[in-house]
């Protein structure tokens, strides 16, 4: 089982987005590996849920990460509460598959709320506590969009792109805490739905990694949580794509005959 390859066995764990998809599945996981997950959402019922679901050391937050001010507040008195902060992973992003020439100002400024603003949020609040008391680890995601871009997805991917640089800058500013990216390729979750909809759009992309298939959440969840854990004490301030080597045969081609 993944949960035996890292030891979380008491460590307090935040993994803000944790209603869906790699969220929900790293808070489960990391419950079994025996982490007090602290599970946060902007959808506080659902992630509650998931808290039950992952058993009585888990707790459930509902947290709207734009909030700079709830933000800080939040993290604060999780680290009372429970008593210390360990890790913290952040998953959340949304995206407008749209033309840049058709992208509105209210767009615009929705996704680079979430992607940008809300993951710095996370990233400053849990930096202040972890690097005050000296150690730590903290995930942020970006994708494969921040090497790899397909029309209609512009800004997305610069705002994965810009995941890459915060956590390079993190892990220097940072250190001793631990900063790193989890990059996924394509992932059955709910962000994925207007693609899992139509079904050439989804062969299309599962014929784009190496694997051809898609990745299920757990397993976007098991490299995440690696990074959290001691196991991987001496990384720090690199991407670790999780894309069943897309970006590694992107544009490949078999020539006739081979």
């Amino acid at each position: 089982m993944a949960e035996s390859l890292v030891n979380l066995d008491g460590k307090v764990v935040a993994i803000v987005g944790a209603s869906s998809g790699i969220g929900e599945a790293t808070a489960l996981l990391a419950a079994r590996a025996g982490a007090r997950v602290s599970a946060i959402d902007v959808d506080e019922s659902k992630v509650r849920a998931v808290a039950v679901a992952a058993g009585s050391a888990a707790e459930g937050v509902g947290l709207d990460i734009r909030d700079s001010t709830a933000v800080e507040a939040a993290f604060a008195a999780l680290r009372e509460r429970r008593g210390g902060l360990d890790a913290v992973i952040s998953t959340p992003s949304i995206n407008v598959r749209k033309p840049i020439l058709s992208y509105t100002d209210e767009e615009l400024e929705r996704v680079l709320a979430v992607n940008i603003g809300g993951n710095f949020n996370v990233l400053r609040a849990a930096g202040r506590i972890l690097t005050k008391q000296g150690h730590g680890s903290i995930v942020l995601f970006s994708s494969i969009r921040s090497q790899v871009v397909e029309p209609g997805q512009s800004v997305y991917a610069a705002t994965k792109a810009a995941i890459v640089q915060l956590v390079r800058t993190a892990a220097a500013e940072f250190a001793p805490v631990r900063v790193n990216a989890v990059a996924p390729g394509v992932v059955d979750t709910p962000l994925t739905a207007p693609i899992k909809a139509n079904a050439e759009w989804y062969a299309a992309y599962a014929a784009k990694s190496a694997l051809k298939r898609w990745a299920r959440p757990e397993e976007i969840a098991a490299p995440t949580l690696f990074l959290a854990s001691d196991a991987a004490s001496y990384v720090t301030g690199t991407v670790l794509f999780v894309d069943g080597g897309w970006t590694a045969v992107d544009g490949r081609f078999t020539p006739p005959g081979i």
